[in-house]
């Protein structure tokens, strides 16, 4: 091959090169565009929207759209800023994480290394767990926090989330150490390790990927949940997300956009800061998982 067609070659590779950038950043931006037209009309006085001015740049910049969404003022009974509703978010979501993840950590542990009788059949269930809708669950799960006399709780809560996170929680760990090798914990167990050992000490360490992929799986998923908050939670122990349907709601006379654009930010960016902390981990346990099993 000449110089020439070699270069030819390198021209051509570089311009389509150029041409896949280019398209990938045009359509980041058009995907961006909602997320950023929030972000503008956010700090903006709520004269300039209703003006219909909603795209271009605030005239005057401003964050009292804000700390309107994020005060706890009275209106009757409520407080209708997110900040209290924001933190039992956060004491929502964290404790069912955790548990769901730990729980499910140990179940895919005892489906690939501890085989038992009736194995399959309980994985089988668990999986198909994972496809019920969320509004089959309503009733049951009303009369179960009912009973335990948990019902409009946070604690109540958590448990939904656990329960029902924990068929796909299951099912990360169980596909990950499915491909773990048998030898290992064979090895463990003439060494005289018991189950909570070999788990502790073989298992949990080499589980960095899948732990990283279950836990912001969960964390998205019960962060962002709507349906269950507005049906099992109440008053000051609703989450964000009821919060933020209420802050929209509550609004009389002229809606104030700003507001309801500044809140939806809040409620979404811890969402966002997970993912833009620990995506490239998010994604290594998905190719860590499909590469296992």
């Amino acid at each position: 091959m000449t110089v020439a067609a070699q270069e030819n070659i390198v021209r051509t590779s570089q311009s389509v090169r150029v041409g896949i950038y280019l398209a990938l950043i045009v359509f980041a931006l058009f995907y961006l565009l909602p997320f950023g037209i929030m972000v503008i009309n956010s700090v903006k006085p709520l004269i300039e929207i209703t003006e219909g001015n909603m795209i271009a740049l605030p005239r005057e910049w401003t964050i009292d759209p804000w700390l309107s969404a994020w005060s706890t003022a009275q209106i009757g009974v409520e407080p209708t800023g997110l900040r209290p509703y924001f933190v039992n978010s956060i004491v929502m979501a964290l404790p069912a994480v955790a548990i769901s993840t730990a729980l499910g950590a140990i179940n895919g542990y005892i489906l690939t290394k501890w085989q038992f009788r009736g194995a399959t059949l309980i994985f089988g269930l668990l999986l198909f767990s994972c496809f019920i809708p969320f509004q089959i669950v309503l009733i049951p799960m009303a009369r179960v926090l009912g009973v335990l006399n948990i019902a409009g709780t946070t604690y109540g809560l958590i448990l939904v989330h656990v329960v029902y996170g924990l068929g796909f929680s299951t099912l990360f760990f169980r596909n990950f150490y499915a491909a773990f090798p048998n030898e290992l914990v064979r090895a463990a167990q003439i060494d005289g390790a018991g189950f909570f050992r070999i788990f502790w000490r073989i298992m949990l360490p080499s589980s960095g990927p899948i732990l990283a992929v279950c836990c912001i799986w969960q964390f998205t998923n019960i962060w962002n949940d709507f349906l269950f908050g507005a049906s099992f939670a109440s008053g000051s122990a609703a989450p964000m997300t009821v919060s933020l349907n209420n802050l929209v709601n509550s609004s009389t006379g002229v809606r104030e956009y700003n507001v309801h654009f500044a809140g939806a930010i809040l409620a979404a960016g811890p969402t966002l800061l997970v993912y833009i902390i620990a995506g490239r981990y998010f994604v290594r346990g998905l190719m860590a998982g499909s590469v296992k099993g």
